[in-house]
């Protein structure tokens, strides 16, 4: 068992929440009970989530997307009333971690995705330095490379460029940072990996030659929120279950 002040102090401390300016708060988004002993984590704070972890009997979810992001309506009505209200009747405490669960060189979803790939990381380029550089383990195609993914990630990813183009530098950073590509490229890379992709990233690819892989949103994201919640577990040995609710994005 450990407080939820605890907890929080723990959390926000491991993942240097302060070094970020981010979207959305990080840490603590909605106060539940003042111990816990149940931990559930999961990419997104949807309600199927919510209803799993409260089926499981969680005092706590810990998750990557929360709530009140910037620009977000602010009202407490339709869907963010349900959530919230079942997050409240239940006493769950929401905790959520976005870019410096991102960016932490251990347990964040950038690491974890190169451990889960066989990618070495070497260094960070664009914003933030929240882009990662590195090496593959052993020397493949592009085609190659979208194939481990499929294996490992359990989803096929969008392919652009030169299916057998010899790949020797990888830059990666999950999520919904395609915009990172160009930096890719600049920094070198012979393909670039992300969650999401955009009109512009097909051009881009042809006129570069640098491939690019959109392996999906959630795909690229289970990863870290999954690691650091096993890491709570261990470390004061709660109990801790990961919900995948599945996602095509």
């Amino acid at each position: 068992m450990i407080n939820r002040i605890n907890l929080e102090l723990y959390l926000n401390d491991t993942l240097q929440i302060s070094k970020f300016q981010d979207y959305c708060p990080n840490g603590l988004q909605v106060e539940g009970c003042p111990e816990i002993r149940k931990l559930a984590s999961g990419v997104t704070a949807s309600q199927a989530f919510l209803e799993a972890a409260r089926d499981w009997g969680s005092d706590a979810v810990l998750v990557h997307h929360g709530y009140f992001w910037k620009n977000e309506e602010s009202c407490i009505v339709g869907i963010k009333r349900r959530r919230l209200g079942l997050l409240i009747e239940n006493d769950m405490n929401l905790f959520a971690y976005h870019l410096p669960l991102d960016a932490h060189s251990e347990l964040g979803n950038n690491a974890q995705l190169a451990i889960l790939l066989g990618f070495i990381s070497h260094a960070r380029f664009g914003p933030d330095q929240l882009g990662w550089l590195g090496t593959l383990e052993r020397a493949m195609t592009l085609r190659e490379l979208a194939q481990r993914v499929d294996i490992k990630l359990g989803r096929v990813p969008l392919l652009l460029g030169d299916p057998d183009r010899p790949i020797k530098k990888v830059a990666w950073c999950t999520g919904g940072a395609q915009g990172f590509f160009e930096a890719a490229i600049a920094a070198g890379a012979d393909v670039y990996l992300s969650g999401e992709v955009s009109e512009q990233n097909t051009h881009l690819a042809r006129e570069s030659g640098v491939g690019f892989l959109g392996a999906g949103h959630h795909a690229t994201e289970c990863w870290g929120v999954k690691a650091l919640g096993e890491h709570i577990a261990k470390t004061f040995e709660i109990e801790h279950c990961f919900f995948d609710i599945p996602n095509p994005v």
